[in-house]
């Protein structure tokens, strides 16, 4: 037995150290939008060769619900936080998360998603238990940063962003304990209410940042404001979320659909409001008015797949997961990437690439099933989602993990 150095301790401190001083760990955004990129290209991977018949799955979670929960809870839910946990330093003047703590939550997150994948013989259902687990605390962890920093400004009209992470939270436990109880069907009714939460955030989010953006990049005088329409999509759309919960969980003689055709004609007629043609010119512009718009379109076809089967919901829902979550995503990690360290917003042409892939991914999947069968139009849709999501893991991973190129921390 070799004497025990008293050096490795402290050796390991000084590691952890130094590890924790990489550009990685200097803001949120850096390995939460990494993250978020590799398990976009890496889940969807996964799920096509599973669709393709050349991988199987054993695990005691459905492949399906492994796939949705990645996507919406994994996927969108770290990019989401990463973006809160950055923009929230710019509005309260507040330092944001770096260094050790960064890292750890960063490692949390990565756990959950190894989780799924650990299965111990003598213990049933652990994966779920970890997965569950896990990002709990990540969620709470999260939550936790972003709330010190919001209460420590006093900032309260970002006060909703405390609860839409929240209900987040509480829609991720709640699926997986629902999966645990085999409840599958009321799962799906779970994380389908989490695509509709996450649309609100996508509504606030783009209530404040549209308007400036177009009017920055096309070097406008003014910034087109909706002030009462913003107000109002956000009011309806928690009203569509309970009636659409309350729906899928309790009571299927609740209809949300008239209320979610109002929150979709909303947000149509913001679309409208922002638009201006010049924007064709811009990637980084275009590509966030599209995504906006398939928000207006899918939330109508959902709408209208309650009254006729013409319309199949989750065809709908995929317009809003791929064309809006997903594109809207892309954009906006790729802008903030950008600003975010320094650079220019000019970005590569093959950029923009990947942006037209993902809105086509988007219509593949929602509107070409009945046209070419679901799985082959599944299976292309996806194809296209791992093409944009490399070439965007190709521009940013450089970016993400180097030092600004002014200089400054961030």
């Amino acid at each position: 037995m070799r004497p025990i150095n008293l050096t490795e301790p402290m050796l390991a401190r000084v590691a952890i150290h130094q590890v924790s001083q990489w550009p990685l760990w200097m803001l949120a955004f850096r390995p939460f939008f990494l993250g978020g990129g590799l398990l976009a290209f890496l889940s969807v991977g996964y799920w096509l060769l599973i669709l393709t018949g050349h991988a199987s799955w054993h695990l005691s979670i459905p492949a399906t619900l492994w796939h949705a929960h990645e996507m919406l809870f994994g996927f969108a839910g770290v990019v989401a936080v990463g973006f809160l946990l950055t923009a929230a330093q710019t509005w309260t003047g507040v330092p944001s998360i770096s260094g050790k703590a960064l890292m750890w939550l960063t490692f949390i997150w990565l756990a959950a998603r190894l989780a799924f994948f650990v299965i111990l013989p003598d213990i049933a259902h652990f994966n779920l238990y970890a997965a569950l687990t896990l990002q709990v605390i990540w969620w709470l962890g999260a939550i936790a940063v972003l709330a010190n920093m919001l209460l420590k400004a006093n900032s309260k009209s970002n006060y909703p962003f405390l609860a839409i992470l929240a209900v987040l939270c509480g829609l991720n436990v709640l699926y997986l304990i629902l999966v645990l109880k085999q409840n599958m069907q009321l799962a799906l009714g779970v994380v389908d209410t989490a695509v509709l939460v996450i649309t609100l955030l996508v509504g606030i989010v783009a209530g404040r940042v549209l308007p400036f953006f177009t009017a920055k990049g096309l070097g406008l005088t003014a910034q087109v404001r909706t002030p009462k329409i913003d107000k109002a999509v956000m009011y309806l759309s928690i009203l569509a979320i309970t009636l659409f919960f309350i729906n899928k969980l309790f009571l299927n003689t609740i209809n949300p659909a008239l209320v979610v055709a109002t929150v979709a004609a909303l947000h149509l007629l913001r679309a409208g409001f922002w638009w201006d043609s010049k924007v064709l010119r811009v990637p980084l512009l275009w590509s966030l008015h599209f995504s906006y718009l398939a928000l207006g379109v899918g939330l109508m076809m959902v709408a209208f797949s309650f009254y006729s089967s013409a319309i199949q919901f989750k065809d709908a829902l995929h317009l809003i997961t791929i064309g809006t979550i997903g594109m809207m995503i892309l954009a906006m990690m790729t802008r903030v990437s950008h600003g975010h360290t320094g650079r220019t917003l000019a970005i590569p042409h093959y950029m923009a690439v990947a942006f037209a892939l993902v809105l086509v991914a988007a219509i593949t999947r929602s509107l070409l099933p009945f046209i070419i069968g679901p799985h082959l139009a599944w299976q292309i849709s996806a194809l296209l989602w791992l093409v944009a999501f490399s070439l965007f893991l190709i521009h940013c991973t450089p970016i993400l993990t180097r030092r600004r190129v002014d200089g400054r921390r961030g």
